[in-house]
């Protein structure tokens, strides 16, 4: 089974010099398999290329400008040659061992994804629909199961990334683009898990997007691709009218808190309508079953 690992980066130079090594040195104890590493750089002005470059293992694409989390790892992927996926963060090391029980669920030709336990923030993913979104959180890890993988540290089968585009660019520049990709290829009838023995560490603190972003940006950005989510995704007609049905109260309440990014999310949003129309669209194509059916089994 051969494995592509792909990783975005935007000025991780730093973190790619404490992290590229310990990747390195867990892949060489996989004698057996075929591996490759593809880091996409994302625009960086550091030294982040030439610090990739340093390692001849690597194979260092660039973008001509910063595009996003999305474009970014999606060109990786276009280059991959793995049957397996495997994308990790800069600011994501993997424990020795985490592989073997990450790769074994492939067997499994109806398996999408398995995500890895990230000991920084332990849990599989769990949602439920609250208040007209899709509210996601962590549970329990003695079950495989989950509603998402994260683009950060998963692995994911090609074929079925192929077919169903791959990471949507209209989330960019980042957040819930990964959670969108596994909530499609759920609702197409793939199969998506988590793997508690696929130990990674992953260093929050240090990513790209609190170095580059404000906070208050960013929170508009996730309440913009909340909406785009549902918008995108949702076809059950009870759930769709729910979520309208709740925007007021959302409005009223992040009034009386004098919280701003909510209305700027959903007006951000509402730029974003004919491409959110299109991809609507596209993703009803692929559609196999119903909302309920697939968040009800993480509720």
């Amino acid at each position: 089974m051969d494995v592509s690992v792909v990783i975005p980066n935007y000025q991780g130079q730093e973190l790619l010099k404490n992290n590229l090594p310990k990747l390195i040195k867990e892949l060489e104890n996989y004698k057996d398999l075929k591996t490759e590493i593809i880091l996409v750089d994302d625009g960086s002005t550091d030294n982040s290329v030439n610090t990739a470059k340093s390692f001849p293992r690597v194979k260092v694409l660039q973008n001509e400008k910063n595009s996003g989390f999305s474009t970014t790892v999606n060109k990786g992927v276009r280059q991959a040659k793995g049957k397996i996926l495997l994308l990790l963060n800069t600011d994501v090391y993997p424990e020795s061992g985490f592989l073997t029980p990450l790769l074994k669920h492939f067997r499994d030709e109806s398996i999408f994804a398995v995500g890895c336990m990230d000991k920084s923030n332990e849990g599989r993913g769990m949602g439920l629909w609250r208040r007209g979104f899709l509210v996601h959180q962590k549970g329990e890890i003695d079950k495989n199961d989950t509603l998402w993988v994260s683009g950060g540290s998963g692995a994911f089968r090609k074929s079925i990334w192929d077919k169903l585009g791959g990471l949507r660019q209209i989330y960019s520049p980042f957040y819930w683009e990964d959670i969108d990709l596994s909530y499609r290829a759920q609702k197409a009838g793939y199969k998506v898990l988590f793997e508690k023995d696929s130990v990674v560490y992953h260093e929050h603190d240090k990513g790209a997007i609190k170095k580059k972003f404000s906070a208050g940006f960013v929170r508009g950005i996730v309440f913009r691709n909340q909406f785009i989510f549902v918008w995108i995704n949702l076809t059950d007609r009870n759930l769709m009218v729910g979520h309208f049905l709740w925007l007021p109260y959302h409005f009223v309440k992040t009034l009386l808190n004098l919280d701003f990014a909510f209305y700027l999310g959903f007006f951000k949003a509402l730029l974003k309508l004919p491409e959110v129309l299109k991809v609507r669209e596209e993703n009803k194509k692929l559609f196999k079953l119903t909302d309920r059916a697939v968040v009800e089994r993480y509720s």
